[in-house]
Parts: structure tokens; sequence; C-alpha cells
């Protein structure tokens, strides 16, 4: 048999579904023609046997493709899972409370790849990493809107803006009209030099706008939640990934004039002691590090990335080459440090990195942007069409409610028949948008925007139906993986019911069918023996001084056991018990009128004491329990699918059954 059987598939499948599932109403494919075969009056098509047999499988080039063997096995493999599913519907197990708050659970994760917003974000996520290849240094300029700013206000902010950007394109200097103009607070201290950073460390306009510039360019003003920034791009250099080092800091005392000069003279001093070839450098820092988080740790930082410290600093940790190298020392706005580099790796891979760029994508300004671009091509592609007038007239009159206020504006207007939207030919009415506020527990604390904020949210929502709506209907892998797996718990919750549970439980009808079938449970012929294997040769002459010459007992096993666990645990591999000697790779050479030999089998030597010799008879219940369980599950699910082809007719079409074995040999 191929790799490519449902039994596989199956195997897999329950394996899967032990700790997951969910469910949902399957939606039929449509389009097609004819069935490959109905079960019980139920028609199956043949894509979902192509489906389930090609999935997974790697045909080697120039390999012959299945054999007609191999497909009609298949194909009777398939109809007993079908049937299975048919029984497990009759039953309504498809329609139980356990059954679809799984599946649901379940088709959440599966449709996630599927979605626009997947594709979307699957972008943003490639385009930040590819940015993270890089770190850019620049130096901007932010000029924010005055306070409940006027649209005249915002002009008179763009058009200083842009004179700014006109002075450094003939020469001025950025830095020196940063500390002029710049409302960054930080600009009277660093001239608007914001360091290196790489992708993810700024805001989204600002990060794209300095992506898109060459050092030396200078950007028109660039709006964010900020203001308008003029940025001006110093260098853009390769990302030297991530670096670890220890420090130690010497603070300047503030309130004292010479504070400067005594750090100066501290640091100054520790850094030559630190030259010195006899130093410890753990403990220089326990002494005079003044940073009580890292002082008593060898002044060690964690790993941080170049964006993550003070510019000063980082320029300093990235500066160091060699594990081990010392910097001189570093004047920052906490004090004076020194730096010892402990370690340096590279950027990790996308995939090592993909989760961490994801969940910092989606708590920015980019996943607002997602969500947009996502329900502009939902409402291209779903036929949307809004009743603008009157969701204005909404908006102006309802946009400081609250929400339950909002509920009675509504109600008390007697507007809830008005058309808000339609989509897909369907259409939306203010009653529709009351009763999805109704249904959602939460309550949207805004100060102004309520209508926006549950319009948006509403109409978000119905553009997701609409789109897995489509998905169901129109992506035939989205459909055949849903089926797979809708069809997969299903069988998994039959067997469980008729075979599994059976089996395992049923004490009363496990010893009957160990009587009917008692001649399956036979011991061969046995010998109580104690064997052991010699694994260090060291270890022969102790080990034969014990045992020769004694009788086989419970006494001497248990002694020779605890006299080498506790000593020389891998000395010696020991097996006790009644054993069927003819096929055992030991006892099968045995004499077994000789309680004491040596045997020599698989490149060992063995230490034989025999006891008492038994005849062949039947095993006790007890002592086949495993094996009857698992040979009544076997029965049990044999009978369950003779019971189940007497129960669902089964009709195959012949024309559809060599087009399915054709298609699966292309």
């Amino acid at each position: 048999m191929t790799n490519r059987t449902i039994s596989a598939f199956l195997f897999t499948l329950l394996l899967a579904f032990e700790s997951t599932g969910s469910a949902m109403a399957f939606v039929q494919a449509s389009g097609q023609d004819e069935p490959l075969l109905t079960i019980g009056g139920k028609t199956v098509d043949k894509d979902e046997l192509i489906h389930l047999l090609s999935k997974g499988s790697k045909t080697e080039p120039g390999a012959l493709g299945m054999s007609r063997e191999e497909f009609n096995e298949n194909l009777d493999l398939f109809i007993n899972y079908k049937l299975k599913i048919r029984e497990a519907e009759a039953q309504g197990l498809d329609k139980s409370e356990e059954f679809l708050q799984e599946f649901e659970s379940f088709r959440e994760n599966i449709k996630a790849p599927f979605l626009i917003r997947n594709s979307l974000e699957e972008g943003e996520l490639r385009k930040a990493y590819s940015r993270m290849q890089e770190i850019i240094r620049a130096s901007h300029i932010l000029l924010q809107f005055p306070p409940n700013a006027t649209e005249e206000d915002s002009l008179i902010v763009l058009r200083m803006a842009l004179k700014i950007e006109s002075e450094i394109k003939n020469g001025g200097s950025i830095n020196d009209l940063a500390v002029e103009y710049s409302d960054d607070p930080s600009a009277q201290v660093n001239k608007g030099d914001l360091g290196y950073f790489s992708a993810l460390q700024m805001v989204q306009p600002f990060e794209d706008a300095a992506f898109s510039l060459q050092p030396g360019q200078v950007s028109s003003p660039v709006l964010t939640n900020f203001g308008y920034h003029i940025i001006n791009i110093k260098d853009r250099q390769p990302n030297p990934g991530q670096v670890r080092v220890s420090h130690i800091l010497v603070r300047i005392d503030e309130n004292s004039a010479t504070g400067e000069d005594l750090a100066k003279r501290k640091v100054a001093d520790i850094y030559n002691e630190i030259q010195k070839e006899s130093t410890i450098w753990e403990n220089i820092v326990k002494n005079y590090s003044e940073d009580p988080a890292s002082s008593q740790k060898g002044g060690m930082l964690p790993w941080f990335s170049v964006g993550s410290m003070i510019p000063e600093f980082e320029m300093a940790a990235f500066s160091l080459t060699e594990i081990g190298e010392v910097s001189p020392p570093v004047r920052t706005r906490y004090g004076y440090h020194i730096l010892r580099l402990e370690n340096k790796k590279p950027i990790e891979s996308f995939e090592a990195m993909e989760e961490n760029i994801r969940s910092r994508i989606l708590r920015d300004s980019r996943s607002t942007m997602i969500q947009s671009q996502v329900m502009a091509i939902q409402k291209s592609r779903y036929n949307f069409d809004e009743n603008e007038k009157y969701v204005a007239k909404l908006r102006s009159e309802l946009n400081t409610s609250t929400k339950h206020d909002f509920v009675l504006a509504l109600a008390d207007k007697d507007i809830a028949s008005n058309h808000l939207f339609s989509l897909q030919d369907k259409s939306y009415f203010a009653q529709d948008l009351l009763d999805y506020m109704n249904d959602q527990e939460i309550d949207l604390k805004r100060t102004s925007g309520i209508f926006d904020a549950w319009y948006e949210r509403f109409l978000a929502s119905e553009l997701n139906k609409a789109e897995e709506a489509d998905l169901a209907a129109n992506n035939k892998e989205y459909r055949m993986l849903l089926k797979e797996y809708r069809d997969g718990i299903l069988l998994f919750s039959l067997m469980n019911e008729e075979v599994w549970q059976k089996g395992l439980m049923d004490s009363v009808a496990q010893k009957a069918f160990y009587q009917e079938n008692i001649q399956n449970y036979q011991w061969k012929r046995r010998v109580n023996a104690f064997i052991v294997k010699i694994l260090e040769m060291s270890q022969l002459d102790a080990a034969r001084k014990f045992l020769q010459g004694k009788p086989l007992s419970d006494e001497l096993i248990t002694s020779f056991e605890n006299s080498y666990e506790s000593t020389n645990p891998l000395a010696y591999q020991t097996e006790t018990g009644n054993l069927e000697y003819r096929e055992h790779p030991v006892l099968s050479k045995a004499d077994l009128n000789t309680d004491y030999q040596e045997l020599e089998a698989n490149g060992h030597l063995h230490l034989v004491i025999l006891g008492k010799k038994m005849n062949a008879g039947p095993k006790k219940f007890e002592e086949t329990l495993g094996l009857v369980i698992r040979d009544y599950q076997e029965f049990l699910d044999k009978s369950l699918l003779e019971t189940l082809r007497k129960k669902y007719p089964i009709k195959i079409n012949p024309k559809v059954k060599e087009e399915t074995f054709i298609a699966l040999n292309q």
C-alpha cells in the first residue's frame, strides 16, 4: 500500500482531535455534475476523495502513480469512513452543543490563513523584517499643533514646516534649526539627533518616510499624531543584530558644583584599574558601580538591539568588536559608563522573529491601517453601497450619545427601519445596528464618536461574515479542509461512543469475548527464568560469584538487583519472569535441564538461572486484558461497519470512479 491511504489520514486526524476540535454546518460543494457515490441516499463528490488521497503526498519525479489495486483499496477505506460519518449525522452528533462549540473554535483558526487580513498582515510582516536588515540614523524637527487646533492653525503649522524644509535644503543645519524651532523637548539636548533606529521603533508614518530616504536627503513635512516632522537622514547601514554588555556606572552629583569633575576623576581611576592584568571585572563592578540593578550581577545587562538604549550608550556598545573588550568611559545623562562586551549575535531569521513582529505590528497604528485596507477590499469585493446621507445624519445627531442613550434615541425617533447600507444585495437597517449593539456585552467608552465606533464595528462584523460566506462558497481548498476536519470530529465522536469506550469499559463483554476467542490467548511452553546481560565485562566475575550454584528465587533476584543498582547501575541489564522460550533470543539457546548457564546472544554474554518449566495453555483473563481490549475494539469496529453497510445502501458511479482514478494519476 502507498503512503496515500485513508487509514494513514484517519490515524493522523484522530490523533489531532484527541485534544482539539470544533464544528459548523458544512456548505456543500457546488458545481459538481455527478457524485462519485451515494451512501444511504446522500451524495459524495470525487473532489473529497481526491483531496484526502492527495493530501501530503510527495511523489518523486519519474515515480509511478497509484495502481488500480491501491486505488480500489483506498476507495473501500474511504467508503468505510463515509459510512461512519453518515451514521454520526444520523445519530445527531453534528447537532450536539459540544460538537458545535468545538468546531466553531476550530473554524476560527482554520479560516485565518484564507482571509484578506492574513495576506495584508503577511505583507507588513515581511516589509518590517526587510527593514530590520538596516539601521538608520536621523535628525528631525517636530512642529506640534496648538491645543484644540482649527484648520487654519494646522495650515499655519504646515507652512512653517515647509519654510524649515526649504531652509535645510538651501544649506541650513537641521540640528541648529531643531534647537530653534523643534517642539520635541529632547531637541535642546540632542539637537534633534535621534540616533540609530530600525523598523517598528518609530510611529509608522515617520518610519515610512525615513526608510524612503537616502543619507543626506530631507523629507517633506511628515504628519503623525505628534505633529509635522522634518526628517534628515544622516546614515544607513546593515543592522548589527544584538549585543550583551556589562557596565560600571559612576553617577554625577548634580547638586554639587564639582560633581562633574569628581565623577570624571573617579571613572578615570576605575578605568586605569581595569587595565591591570590582575584585575577581576566582577569585583570592580561590585565595589564601584552605582547601578543598583546590575552591580551585584557583574554589571550584566539584558540583550538589546539598536534603538533600545540611549544613543551614546548604544553607540559605545556596538562599537566593541571582541568579546571581553572594554570601552573608554562614556558620558550619558545618567553619568559615566565603562562597558564590557559579553556577547554579540546577528539579527534572527524571519521564522524566529515572526510572532514578535506580528505582536508589535498589531499593537501600533499598522493594525488600524490593515483593518482599513481590509474593509476597503471587502467593500469593493462584496458590492457595498452606503446610504451616505442617512448615515451622515445619524453621525451628526448621535455621535455624542452614550450607548444607552443612543439605543433610546433610535427608538424614540422611530427610525429603526431606515436603510443604512446594502451588502451583496442584502439591505441592513438601523434596527440591525440596534440588535447588534444589544447583543454585545461590551460598552465602548467614548466621549465622542459613539455612532462612528458602533457603526464601524457593526459594518466590520457584517463584512467579515460576507467574506467567510464567500470562502465557504467559492474557495475549494478552504471548503475541503473545513469538511475534512468537520468529518474528523464526527468520526472521533462516533468511534469513541460505539467502539473505544465500549471496548474499554464493558468488562462483562470483554470476558465473554475472551471466552469465545480463548484460542487466541494461549501461552506457549514457558520457563521461569532470570537473565543477566553483562554490559561491563569487568563486572562478570562479581555477577558469576553472586549467582552461580544458587536456586532461582525472588530473594536471589531482589538481592542481586539491589547489590548493583546503588553501586554500578550500568554494569548489567536483567530480565525475569515466566518466559516463552522457543523464540526467545537467549532462552532458545538454553539447556532447560541445566539450572545455571552462560550464553552468548546478540554480542553479549548472558548469565541464566532457570526454575520451573510450564506447559502450553490458556492465558488468564487478567494476564491478557490489554490484548483482549484491543481485539474486542477491532471486533466492534468490524461489526459496526457490517451493520452500516446493511443500513446505508452504497452506489458507486463507475464513470466518476474512473475519472477519479485518472485525476489521481495525472
